[in-house]
């Protein structure tokens, strides 16, 4: 289990504590090896394992929307190096991208992407259909852990109460009323994913934390646990991480991502022929990454991964598989 991961969990039991729950009791409770309390200290956890650990939580604090406070209390800070990368972003359109793809290293049963339309944004995390029917707990607590979380945070490094437009959630919820509270806007009807949308006027707020230095650091660090390539400059790591966060990468143009970042398409092809690379190769580094991860969850067949990566014909997916990996889907899938 990754360190990112148990910190998280960490500091659920430690909110757990604070709403009069005994720590070590939920571990044991949960099957869990108490020494996951201690800060590093390397613990095997399951996805059985979380999932019962969030029921624990959530009936040891009296509390069915513990995922919901949860969100509300948590800071980025607990996070490590996954919130430090969001809160040196140098906008909040940033640190929605990088937050985007630092998901997987927090958990394995969501993804999130970004959607970008005319007047308004959403994020959605898009849960694995097979882990959230094994792991209802799960799925249900971080659901509403990571709608909240996200506003608060996002409040933090503005420095300003932050309203989306709307949050849809991917269950059925009886009383809306504490969600609209703590949310500060309408709840949906259920839907087909955790959707959160908001205004296009916050993408381009500055961050007040913005450190580029100190995020180049912390990006590097991180590298090594993304699926896929490792870029080795600090610009061409901030437009990798951006196009791997876009759901529809294939129609993310260079002039839509040099607008995202504020300069011109030729002065971001500049910044990246610095460091060794062209926009077209980080698009292709970007496709095999993604390409690699739709095939190891095992839910996609190889026509439906060439479409969702933008491909018309399944032949040129092929060949660009071949290309990036020297074997083809199938013998990845037998290896």
């Amino acid at each position: 289990m990754q360190d990112h991961q148990q910190q998280l969990l960490r500091a659920l039991l430690a909110y757990a504590t604070q709403r009069g729950a005994d720590p070590k009791r939920l571990c044991a409770l949960s099957n869990i090896d108490a020494r996951i309390l201690q800060q590093g200290h390397p613990v095997a956890v399951t996805a059985a394992q979380i999932n019962s650990l969030w029921k624990n939580a959530a009936h040891a604090a009296a509390d069915p929307l513990f995922g919901l406070h949860f969100g509300e209390s948590m800071q980025l800070a607990a996070l490590g190096v996954v919130g430090q990368i969001i809160q040196t972003s140098n906008s909040i359109g940033e640190a929605v991208a990088h937050a985007g793809a630092l998901t997987p290293l927090l958990t394995d049963m969501f993804r999130m992407h970004t959607d970008h339309g005319a007047q308004q944004f959403s994020m959605r995390f898009v849960a694995d259909p097979v882990k959230a029917a094994d792991h209802p707990h799960t799925f249900k607590h971080f659901s509403a852990f990571i709608a909240m979380f996200a506003v608060h945070e996002l409040d933090g490094l503005l420095m300003r109460r932050l309203s989306p437009v709307a949050v849809q959630l991917p269950y059925d919820v009886g009383e809306t009323a504490e969600f609209e509270r703590v949310l500060r806007c309408p709840l949906k009807k259920k839907g087909e994913t955790l959707t959160l949308t908001f205004d296009n006027s916050w993408l381009h707020q500055e961050i007040l934390s913005a450190n580029y230095e100190l995020q180049s650091i912390l990006l590097q660090q991180v590298h090594a646990l993304q699926a896929g390539a490792q870029p080795a400059g600090d610009f061409h790591a901030r437009i990798f991480q951006y196009l791997l966060t876009n759901s529809y990468l294939y129609s993310a143009s260079l002039e839509s991502v040099a607008a995202n970042f504020s300069m011109s398409p030729r002065s971001l092809q500049r910044k990246l022929a610095g460091e060794g690379v062209t926009f077209l190769q980080v698009q292709d580094e970007v496709r095999k990454a993604l390409a690699l991860d739709y095939l190891r969850s095992g839910h996609h067949s190889v026509k439906d991964i060439a479409y969702m990566l933008g491909y018309n014909e399944s032949s040129a997916f092929l060949k660009a598989f071949k290309r990036w990996t020297g074997k083809t889907p199938g013998e990845m899938r037998m290896a």
